[in-house]
């Protein structure tokens, strides 16, 4: 740090995404891209922008705006998209939490809701995962808090129900309920549906895992035309150009391919299956998943072990130190190609600690 740099800055702790070394060619099952490249038609939307990039993108994002409420079954003004996700979460905690209005999040979750509360000052509560990695409801019932959940919920890949959400939504009306749907693409149950019903209800998703569009960077937000004003607001205070051209472009081309990512959903969700199991017949527990990765243990071999050496093979996974997760690899779901390569090398490494 600078001696320039300010309190809330040299406190702060920054996310660490995943990694992406560039010393060798690796096989990357450690940040839930996607295995499959996008359809032509969203690579020919992007190229259609290239020769008007000295021209700003359309600060209302209305072409793919409309495309999101019409895909989503809401109004255009119940819609907001941002450079990624993590964008919409980021205005969405500048909106909706701050000192009078405290953050509820599960202990083991997304780790950038942590760092964002810090960044903004907000306080937060992090409530235990029951013993079996589920979300317990009880504990945000009526706290008149703001309520993040990332469902399914990240790294374990356990969905919780939708009638569970509703309670928390009909608990505490006065308060938002933030649920992140970065991975429900797979198998998991959306909320968006309730939207209408619920005015506290946002919705939060992304192009990034189930529409091949990691390095496009675009997500966007779904909730009360109320909500979604407030959001603009933030949006507009900060970063109003926020979606460029080529991802706009790209965004409302792979809408129109529903029927080649639904395929591409079930393939890895079938993947993910026959993984889960082979995984098993080794020995690991994997907790039940509804993402488009696995998060797995074994008593055979340490969670940090086991990345470390798959590392130095040349297949890379995702390893968390915390203390609760530490026996855990999260682990993304690839091809059949790709996880059989996984599957042997993890089956070798096993019988060399047998040894």
């Amino acid at each position: 740090m600078s001696r320039f740099s300010v309190g809330r800055i040299r406190d702060l702790t920054p996310y660490v995404p995943g990694e992406q070394p560039q010393d060798r060619q690796y096989l990357k099952l450690n940040t839930n891209e996607s295995p499959f490249p996008p359809p032509l038609s969203v690579v020919r939307a992007v190229e259609s922008e290239a020769d008007r990039l000295q021209l700003y993108s359309d600060p209302e994002n209305r072409k793919l705006t409309e495309a999101l409420a019409a895909y989503a079954g809401v109004r255009p003004s119940q819609v907001l998209v941002g450079n990624g996700s993590d964008e919409v979460l980021g205005f969405a905690f500048q909106a909706f939490a701050d000192e009078t209005r405290p953050l509820l999040f599960p202990d083991v979750t997304y780790g950038f809701y942590t760092v964002l509360a810090g960044l903004y000052r907000i306080p937060y509560t992090c409530v235990p995962l029951r013993e079996d990695f589920t979300v317990d409801p009880e504990p945000y019932l009526g706290k008149r808090r703001t309520v993040v959940l990332a469902n399914p919920n990240a790294p374990t890949g356990i969905p919780l129900a939708t009638e569970q959400i509703e309670r928390i939504l009909c608990a505490d009306p006065s308060s938002v309920v933030l649920v992140d749907e970065a991975y429900v693409d797979f198998g998991g149950e959306s909320v968006l549906p309730l939207v209408d019903r619920y005015e506290n209800l946002l919705v939060v998703q992304t192009f990034s895992k189930s529409r091949s569009l990691a390095g496009a960077r675009l997500g966007f937000a779904v909730g009360s035309e109320a909500l979604i004003a407030d959001l603009q607001a933030v949006r507009c205070s900060f970063h109003p150009y926020n979606v460029n051209r080529m991802t706009a472009a790209a965004g409302v081309a792979s809408l129109q391919e529903a029927d080649v990512f639904a395929h591409n959903c079930r393939t890895v969700a079938e993947n993910r299956e026959w993984t889960a199991d082979r995984l098993r017949s080794l020995g690991f527990t994997v907790l039940p998943s509804k993402a488009n990765f696995l998060f797995a243990s074994s008593d055979r071999v340490g969670g940090e072990e086991l990345y470390r050496t798959l590392k130095k093979r040349g297949i890379l996974v995702r390893h968390f130190s915390a203390e609760r997760v530490s026996a855990f690899n999260r682990i993304t779901i690839g091809t059949r190609q790709q996880m059989e390569q996984l599957l042997c090398a993890v089956e070798s490494i096993c019988k060399e600690e047998s040894l």
